[in-house]
């Protein structure tokens, strides 16, 4: 994809499993649209990346909590609206498994495929705890001069 001048950026702020199926539904059609594509993880979104199993790490207490309490991985995030102690979640899945659209796991894996970038901020990384081994393998890390270096020639940014 390189060169072909068209780029989209997406910040990834939001831990919601809808938004952050937006974005990938947004990226994933941006791709095959021939644009190069970075999604830029921050904050809550970084939970979309975090790996579904444990991961031991050497973390202070206070990192410690943060993990238990943010959502491990794409499969266990909430809704935006209308979570209802987790039964939201459970519906718009089965909704959209009955509608044969993809999953947040499999759109994750089709972006990959498509050379999608992955970003996570390291700044975010260090204040929440997060450690490299905790996310998906195929991440790239950065910090904010990497999302504006891809930003400022991006014909399509995008903030979620």
């Amino acid at each position: 994809m390189e060169g072909t001048g068209n780029k989209t950026t997406i910040i990834l702020f939001s831990g919601d499993l809808d938004k952050a199926i937006a974005a990938f539904i947004i990226a994933n059609g941006a791709a095959a649209y021939d644009h190069e594509v970075t999604i830029f993880f921050t904050f809550w979104g970084l939970n979309t990346l975090r790996k579904d199993e444990a991961v031991r790490t050497n973390k202070g207490l206070l990192e410690k909590v943060f993990g238990w309490m943010m959502p491990r991985g794409a499969q266990r995030l909430g809704l935006s609206k209308m979570n209802m102690a987790g039964m939201g979640p459970r519906m718009i899945k089965h909704v959209m498994k009955k509608h044969k659209a993809l999953s947040l796991p499999q759109l994750i894996e089709l972006a990959q495929e498509q050379g999608v970038r992955l970003v996570a901020c390291t700044m975010t990384m260090d204040l929440l705890g997060l450690k490299q081994e905790e996310l998906l393998d195929s991440m790239e890390y950065g910090g904010v001069a990497a999302y504006l270096g891809d930003a400022a020639d991006g014909r399509v940014n995008l903030f979620i």
